[in-house]
């Protein structure tokens, strides 16, 4: 029974570094082995241009679905290994264009030929092939300038190679290959997308929520857990860091003016959040704000509350509008869980009137006060890590981000 043998692996915008190429690759080897480790025949070979799985009978749907969510590939193609003979090269012809994930009505033939002492040259295989399909395939026509396939044919010295269906990848960078940075994950809809998408881009990640019992309750809390797991299907595990700010959110309430306890709030977590980066070894810190879409993430709030750090504040939606944000959540499966009815301590002591152009010398003048520092020292050190796990093999369309830009 014939079945396809191998996939082509493109590495898309891996192939634009030079010198520093083999730690991208390196990267995306590793990344694709986790996630086909449960196909325990399949191997994985490389060159510089691309890489190939060598399946050894394992199912290549399952395979090709477990890749698609793989950052770092930009597509994907099956492909069959057959013999010389022309009859077996006709026969895989038909079998691939019966297992093309979507029906085509036209196609064209493209015969590349290496071994000259093959008796066919390219057109005469080019002809014998498509007049193959058109008797043994219903509703397809040819069209060589801008057919819905096009079929491969790569004669080499060892054996024919056919290929074409190019399946949309991922895109971006493997995981882990731009650094660490540390994911302010709040309960809501935007964090957990600038979380996928800095994870797009390379970067291993870990996740900090703040969390203010009893104001803000264990099902709150246990939907950042809930999140954190989503993000954890793109690496196997996630460290999450709660942390415990009920003390210093009141304080914030009884000693900063109404106005203000937005901006100072949220220069309090990033102080926080600061101290457990560089305990964690992290490079950057990511928020999921866009901006003017609230108080706290105007130009002005961002000024204000950023003057408490020199670490790099990573924004991956700072320019885009939140009826895509929405869109990207429901594609990444975040959203309902986003959605669930449970506040975090950001949205119970949001104030009636908060601050849209906050001064960096007022709120540092009504913070010099108080003395927070004790109570930072003692939130970071009473902060709680979970490691959750991601079940491998995320199918949801990580390829629908890329029509986004």
């Amino acid at each position: 029974m014939m079945k396809f043998d191998h996939i082509i692996i493109r590495y898309g915008e891996i192939s634009t570094k030079k010198r520093n190429r083999k730690g991208f690759v390196d990267k995306l080897k590793a990344n694709i082995r986790w996630v086909l480790e449960e196909f325990s025949n399949a191997k994985l070979s490389a060159n510089r241009e691309r890489m190939y799985i060598l399946l050894y009978g394992e199912d290549p749907q399952d395979i090709i679905e477990r890749l698609k969510g793989v950052f770092g590939i930009q597509s994907l193609s099956p492909a069959l290994k057959v013999g010389k003979d022309i009859e077996e090269i006709k026969s895989a012809a038909v079998y691939y264009f019966e297992q093309l994930s979507e029906k085509v009505s036209t196609f064209k033939i493209t015969t590349k030929r290496s071994d000259k002492d093959f008796p066919y040259n390219t057109d005469e295989l080019n002809h014998i092939l498509g007049g193959h399909l058109l008797e043994n395939t219903e509703g397809i026509t040819v069209d060589v300038k801008k057919p819905d396939f096009n079929l491969r044919v790569e004669v080499r010295r060892e054996a024919i190679y056919l290929t074409g269906e190019v399946i949309p990848g991922a895109g971006g960078l493997p995981l882990g290959s731009s650094g660490k940075a540390m994911l302010m994950l709040s309960g809501g809809i935007d964090s957990p997308v600038a979380g996928f998408l800095s994870m797009k881009r390379g970067l291993e990640i870990e996740c900090i929520h703040f969390y203010s019992p009893p104001f803000t309750s264990e099902r709150s809390r246990q939907k950042t857990v809930d999140l954190a797991e989503k993000l954890a299907e793109v690496s196997g595990s996630m460290k999450l860091h709660i942390v415990p700010f009920t003390e210093i959110q009141l304080l914030i309430q009884k000693q900063i003016p109404e106005n203000y306890t937005m901006t100072s709030t949220r220069r309090l977590m990033l102080r926080i959040a600061d101290k457990i980066r560089e305990r964690q070894e992290a490079m950057a810190i990511i928020t999921g704000e866009s901006l003017g879409q609230v108080a706290s993430q105007t130009l002005s709030s961002m000024y204000a509350i950023n003057e408490v750090t020199n670490t790099p504040i990573l924004r991956p939606l700072i320019t885009i509008d939140k009826t895509d944000i929405i869109g990207m959540a429901r594609d990444l499966n975040t959203l309902e869980i986003s959605n669930r009815p449970y506040e975090d301590c950001c949205t119970v002591f949001t104030p009636a009137s908060p601050k849209t152009k906050p001064r960096r010398e007022k709120v540092a003048f009504y913070e010099s006060f108080v003395d927070f520092d004790a109570l930072i020292d003692e939130a970071v050190q009473k902060t709680e890590i979970l490691t959750v796990s991601g079940v491998k093999g995320r199918k949801s369309d990580l390829e629908e981000l890329e029509n986004l830009f």
